[in-house]
């Protein structure tokens, strides 16, 4: 699986974490109670059942506090675990790993609650064309790694930003005054390889958009008989992607109305944690 960012950037990110917990005076609690050379055994747990994701990277949070910090991982991200499995074991000073236990479980038990939200709605719609997107609707600072969960748990991804493709909305439209107008304004600024996409919300506005120069389209909240129909209208001309009160209940009926993709903003920005915790010998 490809990783979510080079390790640099990673680095960045939990040294960022670890820093705002410890801030100038470091960990008062562990500092006081173990001298420097106490060493611990500690276990990474599973307490429920899910998709891991963001194994590496939490783990990372101990070998930045104690380069000497020995960390074992036995699972890897992708894997699904039961409650009570042992994801890895960590050993090593006493300070750096427990300093260390609350900023890596929270990337782990956080991502690994977006890798099984996400294999949730992947199961429910096995043997239909469609896969399940992620979009924009993630933490700030966090984008890179929540995508990442997401393809985890067998997800995709939308566009990544705003800087490499286009995805007209409804205010763009309204402000343009048309489907039209704004197909035409994008088209003369990018270039041609450049995806376009056009959300729309009503069949009528379906087919003024296939008369356009798009890739895509975005269907908005339509019930499921406007979806078989988008489908039948479309014909394979462009990609056609469902979005709005996607839930586990509803993701198959979507999926077989024969669209394409399912976006979820719920995977990400709602996804409850993979209860995991950190189990010292």
């Amino acid at each position: 699986m490809q990783a979510p960012l080079p390790a640099s950037r990673i680095d960045a990110i939990v040294s960022a974490a670890l820093a705002e917990d410890l801030g100038e005076a470091g960990d008062l609690t562990t500092n006081a109670i173990f001298p420097e050379e106490a060493r611990i055994t500690a276990h990474m747990v599973s307490r429920q059942a899910g998709v891991l994701a963001g194994v590496e990277i939490g783990l990372r949070a101990f070998t930045l506090l104690d380069p000497l910090v020995s960390v074992q991982p036995f699972r890897r991200d992708g894997d699904r675990v039961a409650a009570g499995d042992t994801i890895a074991t960590i050993a090593g000073s006493a300070r750096a790993v427990l300093s260390a236990e609350r900023t890596a479980l929270n990337f782990v038990s956080h991502l690994s609650g977006i890798a099984t939200a996400t294999r949730k709605l992947v199961d429910q719609i096995v043997g239909t064309r469609a896969a399940i997107a992620a979009t924009r609707k993630t933490m700030p600072g966090l984008r890179a790694l929540e995508k990442y969960a997401v393809q985890c748990g067998g997800g995709s991804t939308h566009r990544f930003g705003l800087y490499d493709a286009v995805l007209i909305k409804d205010n763009h439209i309204a402000t343009s005054g048309s489907i039209r107008a704004a197909v035409e304004a994008v088209r003369r600024s990018v270039g041609h390889l450049v995806k376009i996409e056009v959300e729309v919300d009503t069949l009528d506005q379906l087919e003024e958009a296939l008369q356009l120069q798009i890739d895509a389209v975005l269907l908005d909240n339509m019930d499921i008989d406007s979806m078989r129909k988008a489908v039948e209208i479309a014909g394979g001309k462009v990609v056609l992607e469902a979005s709005g009160g996607v839930t586990a209940d509803t993701v198959r009926d979507i999926a077989e109305t024969g669209v394409d993709l399912i976006s979820s903003g719920a995977i990400t920005h709602s996804a409850p944690i993979l209860d995991i915790a950190l189990d010292v010998d």
